[in-house]
């Protein structure tokens, strides 16, 4: 294994054009690792398949008559773009594995010898993750539109939709990034993420509406971040309509909040997450 420089050695510092190239090819690099992984591929095929199957038979019956007119009667219109984020928000996951993963192998102390920027690593990490969210959106809502889902805005309100999820997806990914670099084995990440991510996941209104929980949970609900994003707050707006959201809310103020949710994670979790990073290996 290649030794980190010590301190004072001369080392080449890339340039914003040399950056991209690094960034480039590790992205290509991650997701290539994916591919040759036959069962992580069969695990993000198959689950998205699963949640909209036993959620819409599950609480179909149930949610429906609780469901605003915007979801034209149907649950899985109502489901589907609660899903879109919930799985961009899973996807972080991986991300915190993964950087946990080369940690234990010494994949970081060869990259760390390497004249790139720690950016370059970790965005390269977190852009692959980015694209197999966009992979598993798709599938997802292929798989929700057999079973009826159907967007009551147009095909660009949808693809709208999908972006948003993908943003919120991208900057959660970064603070995962940060969870792998402190926890640093994968075993125990995937028990520190999950912790984080269901709570939040499970207490927002990805599944049911707010309005039919508890009044000491509906008020988190309704303002946590998971929320703000998955709800009729933004992407349900932007795929079902105005008619999705709550009383006073509009579909382009609510994205706006969702992008500055996102901003606001990224300011804070990418320096964080360079800077645990450079440290990694000392």
């Amino acid at each position: 294994m290649t030794a980190a420089p010590a301190p004072g050695a001369l080392v080449l510092r890339p340039g914003p054009r040399r950056g991209v190239r690094d960034v480039a090819v590790l992205t290509r690099r991650n997701l290539l690792h994916t591919v040759r992984m036959p069962g992580v591929l069969l695990v993000a095929s198959v689950m998205p398949v699963v949640f909209v199957l036993m959620f819409t038979a599950v609480f179909g019956g149930a949610v429906g008559a609780v469901l605003p007119a915007a979801a034209a009667g149907r649950y899985v219109n109502w489901l589907v773009p609660g899903l879109l984020a919930q799985f961009a928000l899973f996807a972080g996951a991986g991300t915190a594995s993964g950087i946990a993963d080369d940690l234990a192998r010494g994949t970081v102390d060869r990259f760390r010898s390497l004249p790139m920027t720690g950016v370059a690593v970790l965005a390269g990490r977190t852009l692959s993750d980015l694209c197999r969210s966009a992979a598993t959106l798709v599938l997802m809502s292929g798989v929700g539109f057999l079973l009826g889902f159907r967007w009551q805005t147009s095909v660009l309100g949808l693809a709208a939709g999908i972006g948003v999820a993908l943003l919120f997806g991208f900057a959660w990914s970064w603070v995962m990034a940060v969870a792998g670099l402190l926890v640093r084995t994968a075993e125990a990440v995937q028990g520190a993420v999950y912790m984080v991510v269901f709570p939040l996941g499970f207490t927002s209104a990805v599944f049911v509406p707010a309005q039919t929980m508890p009044g000491w949970l509906r008020s988190f609900a309704e303002h946590q971040p998971v929320t703000v994003t998955v709800t009729a707050n933004a992407v349900r707006g932007l795929v079902l309509g105005p008619g999705a959201l709550p009383p006073g809310q509009s579909v382009a103020g609510q994205v706006g909040l969702t992008t500055v949710w996102a901003a606001a994670i990224l300011a804070i979790a990418v320096p964080v997450a360079v800077r645990l990073y450079r440290r990694a290996g000392t």
